[in-house]
């Protein structure tokens, strides 16, 4: 896997090129050849000048091979632990060679990939602009376990080396890596790497990480110092985290502080034990699966038709510059893409191109783009109040007012307008495609393109296929997505389609759970110590009641009638309003309604002369967990049974990026999968539920056929 090539001068040029695999992995392959090349390189260390690592593939290396990892149970912990070591042992063997040694990536470095370039002396990367650079394991319910947090604490300090590498698992780009610490130069090209990584050895001769050097101290502080600083990251872990069940940051953070009190070889130790305990973990395995596996699934194009060729777009026009609209001609304009942005008016296009304007401002306050480029994109985007301007646009999204008859309207102006091969797209979040396309003369050319907010934050789009739509159509509206930088998901025809039809179910469930007493901080806290990203009250009130009331499929629902007081007796409709479940004060949420616990609150004690809500015991709290939870699952498996759903990766993706659903769960199918006991666990519970809350919990036929048969859905 490692091919050897010393030149003159006494450099040793080590390629790094896997022959059975597309990428460079950190697996039993690259042990054996790194091991036999160490054994090299340490025996002729003195005919040696200095070492320089490249990769032969389009990355660096992907770090770890994550099937192995994946596949690992509890007692696989030993040989995870063995596996682990020799990778570090190596690398410490690089590191403490004796000679200078550079990582010269002309490609992606992320997780054990970057971890082997943090164990030479210099990096140097290619300037790519689709070059990343990271440690996102903790984003996979895992943390940089082969040395990335104990040399990354030596590098940056205890805090840096958490708050702005390991736990947010960012993915920097090649300027963003070197202005992190991650990378210490760049160069213009693939050609420009190994001259430079020569210069460098020649004037560093006999270069020693600085751990290895006497009186070393960590940046930052000594642990003994740092007193206040590591009492209040705990604390800020557990504000960020909010209960969630999500043990990969705690770990970090453990291995990290502990780490730091000692040796860097003692620190490794320490690191490899929690690692260890992450991967034989659950929690690992669901994400793994969600954010490698099925994410992988996804963007390979499993979901689009093959026989379509690939498509892009040069010309995008928007329909509607509300803040959807505005949001998604500024991904538009990102991509490269020309955009008309049409509204009904001059004023309110001009408006919602003030809204890239000031994302892009933004932008070039925090250094992540050049006034020059900025202006680049910002012409790309043109105002208009004209629909002749759409005439050569190569696809339309729709984005205005959630109404068929307004909807339908737009697209009886645009379709006369545009070409006979533009895409007529339609950002809706649950009006039917099918219904929607019968205003248009060219159903076949018609799909839905549901778009998340705020659309520069939300990285997912769910595709939707109307009847009448096309493999073409949906190829080429799966080629749009991605030219966006985003992750498609595709679903047929529904009302709420998959991601706002689930979505309800959970918010459904913590509606009721107020009308039926339960104390409405609770129903926000069950939410949140379940790994919601927000309480399910808060998010109704972003929604608005009214819209949840509109779309709510359920009127018979005890949520419903929590809805109707909230809007018709006491006028609370969410936050654009000014009070829902929450009162705000000038658009800031400062607290919930003090009177929802008199309006539902279950009896009036006598002693205390006021409304108490039903108080919540460790079961009970339990039981409203699940109960959003089950929900959302269990409506997911009728979406799957339905056909609104044709695939388990779109399903556990578009729930996670999508609707929120907790990340440590892998996803709403494999939830149930993960469940204590499996299938016929599950099952049993949500007789539970059913017999506690209702039939919306009745587990559907065919996951009672899955549980009997010992299948799963994986």
């Amino acid at each position: 896997m490692i091919r050897w090539e010393q030149h003159d001068d006494g450099v040793v040029i080590l390629t790094m090129d896997d022959p059975n695999a597309s990428i460079n992995t950190i697996n039993e392959t690259y042990i054996s050849s790194m091991g036999h090349t160490l054994d090299r390189l340490e025996a002729e260390r003195d005919s040696i000048a200095g070492v320089v690592l490249l990769s032969a593939k389009k990355t660096f290396s992907a770090g770890a091979d994550l099937q192995m990892l994946r596949d690992a149970g509890p007692h696989d912990a030993e040989r995870i632990h063995d596996f682990i070591s020799r990778v570090k042992a190596q690398f410490r063997r690089l590191e403490t060679l004796g000679r200078p040694v550079v990582a010269a990536m002309s490609g992606t470095a992320l997780g054990g990939g970057l971890e082997l370039a943090l164990a030479t002396h210099r990096r140097i990367a290619v300037d790519a602009p689709r070059s990343r650079f990271g440690l996102p394991e903790v984003t996979l319910g895992l943390f940089p376990g082969a040395g990335g947090i104990t040399r990354l604490v030596r590098m940056l300090g205890v805090q840096r080396a958490l708050t702005d590498i390991v736990l947010p698992g960012t993915r920097f780009g090649a300027r963003d890596a070197l202005a992190a610490g991650l990378i210490d130069e760049l160069v213009a090209d693939a050609e420009a790497l190994v001259p430079a990584a020569k210069q460098w050895i020649a004037s560093n001769p006999s270069p020693v990480k600085p751990w290895d050097e006497k009186g070393f101290r960590l940046p930052g502080g000594e642990p003994a110092s740092m007193g206040a600083t590591l009492t209040a990251m705990p604390a800020m872990l557990r504000r960020q985290l909010k209960g969630a069940p999500m043990p990969a940051p705690r770990a970090a953070l453990a291995a990290a502080v502990e780490g730091s009190f000692v040796d860097v070889d003692t620190a490794l130790l320490v690191e490899t034990r929690y690692f260890v305990s992450l991967v034989i973990g659950p929690v690992a395995k669901n994400m793994t699966g969600a954010f490698f596996f099925d994410m992988q699934q996804i963007m390979a194009g499993a979901s689009r038709p093959a026989q379509v060729p690939k498509w892009s777009t040069s010309r995008v026009g928007v329909l509607g510059a509300g803040m959807m609209g505005a949001g998604i001609a500024y991904a538009a304009a990102k991509a490269g893409a020309d955009v008309v942005l049409r509204d009904v008016t001059l004023e309110a296009a001009e408006h919602g191109r003030a809204h890239a304007a000031a994302l892009e401002q933004r932008a070039i306050e925090r250094g992540r783009t050049s006034p020059e480029r900025s202006a680049q994109l910002m012409d790309r985007i043109r105002p208009t109040a004209s629909v002749d301007d759409l005439a050569d646009v190569d696809i339309v999204v729709e984005a205005v007012f959630e109404g068929v008859d307004v909807k339908q309207q737009v697209f009886r102006e645009v379709e006369p307008v545009v070409g006979p091969d533009a895409l007529l797209g339609s950002n809706t979040s649950t009006l039917p495609i099918t219904q929607l396309a019968e205003a248009v003369s060219r159903p076949a050319d018609f799909i839905g393109i549901h778009f998340f907010s705020p659309v520069h934050r939300m990285p997912l789009v769910e595709i939707v296929r109307g009847e009448q739509t096309s493999d073409v159509t949906l190829a080429r509206a799966f080629d749009f997505v991605l030219q966006l930088g985003k992750t498609p998901i595709v679903v047929n025809d529904s009302r709420g389609f998959f991601t706002s039809r689930v979505i309800m179910r959970y918010l459904t469930e913590a509606v009721a759970a107020v009308g039926e007493g339960v104390a409405p901080s609770s129903v926000e806290q069950a939410a949140l110590q379940a790994g919601y990203p927000s309480g399910p009250l808060q998010l109704v009130d972003e929604l608005t009641l009214t819209l949840a009331r509109t779309i709510n499929d359920r009127p018979e629902h005890a949520s419903a009638v929590v809805l109707d007081r909230m809007i018709d007796e006491f006028d609370r409709r969410g936050r654009s309003s000014g009070a829902g479940f929450y009162d705000y004060v000038e658009g800031r949420r400062v607290g919930l309604w003090p009177g929802l616990r008199q309006a539902f609150g279950a009896v009036e004690p006598p002693a205390r002369g006021r409304a108490e809500a039903v108080p919540v015991d460790a079961t009970a709290f339990r039981d409203l967990q699940h109960r959003m939870l089950f929900a959302e699952a269990i409506e997911s498996v009728r979406c799957l049974d339905e056909g609104v759903l044709s695939s388990v990766a779109d399903a556990n993706v578009g729930s996670l990026l999508g609707i929120g659903f907790p990340l440590w769960t892998g996803g709403v199918l494999q939830f149930i999968d993960q469940f204590e006991g499996g299938l016929p666990g599950f099952v049993a519970r949500a007789r539970e539920l059913e017999a506690l809350f209702g039939e919306q919990f009745t587990p559907p036929a065919s996951l009672l056929r899955r549980a009997e048969a010992g299948e799963s859905f994986r």
